[in-house]
């Protein structure tokens, strides 16, 4: 998504002022302000002059013509909102403009197995420790990308997230394991600053070039379902739940702002799913429908029946 900086209208520049004024993250701003253009170029006419009926039909817009997820979804009803409330004052409410239900999908989770074997077929040793340090902490990539050699704390084994969701600070234990592969890749990459850095020493960690990396890694590996940076997080948070670690724990190691959030890894755990019976399993076996009775194995097959009185000769009459 373009820079807001590179944007040359000024209402867009505006918006990206008043976000600043409330400390908002450059990603946050560079999304709202790409919103706010593609939501002029739709109307065609100032921003200054919409109505809540050019709002309707831009999001009908998006939902029919572009297609877009409802998660974009929001986020430009979020960037309009926040024009309309905080930049341009409009004589129309702007609660009408009305969010999009999102479809609640259960994250994808990849076994221990998996996650190793999709780290031993990722060849390039950058990716490689770069895929290690998300999973071995639960990073987003964001969180990994901003990693500083600062943020790497070798005496007590912890490593520092700085630029977290929301610009929150947050601790995660440091894997013995991770620190040799990290001490492994600065020996050859020598980084400065940036623990990761992009083509520059001054840019972070493109996402492009590590889901391309993840892509391939997962063809070798045999992996069927689609992976990327999140899934390693998810991945992480599942495998400490099955271990036995309390959802409390690992919602701070999280960063999750609500407990809530965290809760839905429970849907996920595979003691907790296996441990439910089926229904199927408690009905009798005659009463399937693919039943058969087993057939008697009859040795006579002459068709001839036994004398009954030969086997059992009748008892003398006492009388």
């Amino acid at each position: 998504m373009t820079p807001y900086q590179k944007r040359s209208c000024e209402l867009t520049k505006r918006l990206a002022e008043d976000m600043l004024i409330r400390n908002m993250a450059q990603a946050t701003i560079d999304a709202y302000t790409y919103h706010a253009r593609r939501f002029a170029d739709f109307i065609q006419k100032s921003l200054d002059d919409a109505t809540v009926e050019d709002v309707r039909s831009f999001q009908l817009y998006l939902i029919r013509e572009k297609k877009v997820a409802y998660s974009s979804f929001n986020q430009a009803v979020c960037g309009l909102r926040f024009l309309y409330t905080h930049t341009i004052s409009v004589p129309w409410p702007v609660r009408m403009v009305p969010f999009g239900k999102r479809p609640k999908t259960l994250p994808t989770v990849l076994s221990h197995h998996e996650v190793d074997k999709l780290i031993q077929c990722t060849a390039n040793l950058k990716h490689r420790t770069f895929l290690m340090t998300l999973y071995s902490g639960g990073l987003r990539f964001s969180e990994g990308a901003n990693l500083r050699i600062a943020d790497i704390d070798s005496d007590r084994m912890m490593i520092r997230i700085a630029c977290g969701k929301g610009r929150k600070e947050r601790l995660v234990p440091l894997s013995p394991r991770l620190l040799k592969e990290l001490r492994i890749y600065w020996k050859q990459y020598r980084p400065t600053d940036l623990l990761f850095p992009g083509k520059s020493k001054q840019k972070t960690y493109a996402d492009t070039t590590i889901q391309k990396a993840m892509k391939v890694a997962a063809i070798k590996a045999g992996i069927k379902r689609r992976v990327y940076p999140h899934v390693l997080r998810h991945s992480y948070a599942t495998g400490l739940l099955e271990a036995g670690v309390d959802l409390l724990t690992i919602s701070k190691l999280l960063g999750h702002a609500s407990f809530v959030t965290t809760m839905i890894y429970l849907h996920c755990r595979r003691e907790h799913l296996h441990s439910t019976p089926s229904p199927l399993d408690w009905l009798p076996v005659k009463q399937l429908p693919t039943y058969h009775p087993p057939q008697e194995n009859n040795s006579n097959n002459s068709g001839e029946q036994e004398n009954p009185s030969q086997d059992n000769p009748p008892k003398d009459n006492p009388s």
